[in-house]
């Protein structure tokens, strides 16, 4: 697949329309465009958790570095709909061997960890927060997504929906194990404040 982009602006968005990657125009208000907006949003949090992990959690970071591009995979994946009609071109589509790598990376990471006592408040090291943040953004894009999937006029990759659910749990699994491997965790006291 090869990306050509010369001119940034071309004016054809400004009557509220967005062209999917299929050439269709939908409004940028429609349920697939702001699922594959929100995943765009999670990539971008992704990336900012990546300014704290990169120097001290490499192995962390990596990981981060091919969720990242697969997020982009998952947009293009969106943005093309499977209508059933024949395209001239195979679209990109995710595939179950992302989300196989992505629970291997999970096993990884969770091996080290604290059991948990009680649900984790968002917070800890910056780079804990930031995962946190990224993970938020990413069940959101979820929420759409599995709400698209539901519109009997629309289709969405079933495997892309396992993808999106397991980078979720990779990121809270990530952001305990850059607390300490859960020994920084905030932990939630019910009723503590009453």
């Amino acid at each position: 697949m090869v990306v050509k982009l010369n001119k940034i602006y071309t004016r054809t968005g400004d009557d509220g329309t967005t062209g999917l990657g299929s050439g269709e125009r939908r409004l940028k208000s429609d349920l697939r465009v702001e699922a594959y907006g929100t995943v765009d949003e999670a990539n971008a949090c992704v990336g900012m958790a990546r300014v704290h992990t990169a120097t001290d959690h490499p192995v962390l970071d990596a990981m981060l570095s091919r969720i990242q591009n697969d997020l982009f995979d998952l947009g293009a994946d969106l943005a093309v709909p499977d209508d059933g009609k024949p395209l001239d071109y195979e679209p990109l589509r995710i595939v179950a061997a992302q989300t196989g790598r992505v629970e291997k990376d999970i096993d990884a990471l969770n091996n080290d960890l604290q059991p948990l006592k009680s649900f984790v408040l968002n917070g800890g090291t910056p780079a804990a927060a930031a995962l946190h943040l990224a993970r938020t953004v990413t069940r959101r894009a979820e929420r759409l997504m599995v709400a698209l999937a539901q519109d009997p006029a629309e289709h969405v990759n079933r495997e892309a929906l396992k993808y999106i659910n397991r980078v979720s749990d990779f990121l809270f699994v990530a952001a305990r194990a850059v607390n300490d491997n859960g020994n920084g965790d905030v932990l939630w006291v019910p009723g503590k404040n009453r």
